[in-house]
């Protein structure tokens, strides 16, 4: 099982990363790939990746820090994008919900690493949070392909154009809350060949470790979750969702 989307950079992991990785491992996840939303953390994900085999690292700037954005940034994306243990480009996207930069910048910052994407050919890690719209005009005016929408909260309306593009949507432990029966909706509608299954940790600790710091041994929750909605074997999710997340990213 693979944990395709956790944060193992963020300092709440600083202490005992060795310890997270080991109980990864015993709870079945034995690969992880862990998401930089900054240029800094970028090279923190590459150098966690550099240390363990079992994690493999992302680069990119999230839409809250595109205000930030340089002229010699995409260049420096280039240079990270060529080492062996970075494996897409992202999370990168618009969030219009906390607007921590202005949605012009984020717009422009999105575009221009999604044409970088394009042309050298790598996937994409997908952010988005109410900004569907604009990130579709953006999406099909650039025409790439290779792309997962992470933590996937849209309803199946929303979001029904990017599977029919060959997307794949990932899935937090967010679709295990009570209230999250448009996820849920979502799941059942999507293919499993084209669904991912992600923590996000720190963050978004699934059901029954809401409340909790999140780390990758509970993708596996997430996996549950699908294999039910799916009414499909655990086995099953976790063999379909590990063959999309390895050929997605190219993973060995």
């Amino acid at each position: 099982m693979i944990d395709s989307h956790c944060h193992l950079a963020d300092r709440k992991f600083t202490q005992d990363i060795d310890q997270v990785l080991a109980r990864a491992k015993e709870a079945g996840v034995d690969r992880c790939v862990t998401i930089a939303d900054t240029l800094k953390e970028s090279r923190q994900c590459i150098e966690i990746a550099e240390k363990y085999s079992e994690v493999f690292a992302t680069v990119g700037v999230h839409p809250h820090g595109s205000r930030g954005w340089g002229v010699g940034d995409r260049d420096k994306l280039i240079g990270m994008l060529s080492n062996d243990k970075v494996v897409a480009l992202g999370e990168i996207g618009l969030d219009y919900y906390y607007d921590n930069s202005p949605r012009d910048v984020q717009r422009d910052v999105f575009k221009t690493q999604l044409e970088l994407a394009k042309e050298l050919d790598v996937s994409v890690v997908i952010h988005c949070r109410n900004a569907i719209d604009d990130l579709r005009k953006i999406i099909e005016d650039v025409d790439h392909k290779k792309m997962v929408l992470h933590c996937c909260t849209e309803k199946w309306e929303d979001v029904e154009w990017l599977v029919e593009r060959g997307a794949l949507l990932g899935f937090t432990g967010i679709a295990t809350y009570s209230k999250a029966d448009e996820i849920r909706e979502v799941i059942e509608k999507c293919p499993l060949e084209q669904i991912m299954i992600e923590t996000d940790a720190p963050y978004l600790a699934p059901d029954p470790h809401r409340g909790e710091r999140n780390e990758p041994a509970f993708v596996v929750e997430v996996a549950k979750l699908i294999a039910r909605l799916k009414t499909s074997s655990l086995e099953e999710v976790d063999r379909v969702t590990t063959k999309n997340t390895t050929e997605f990213y190219g993973l060995s």
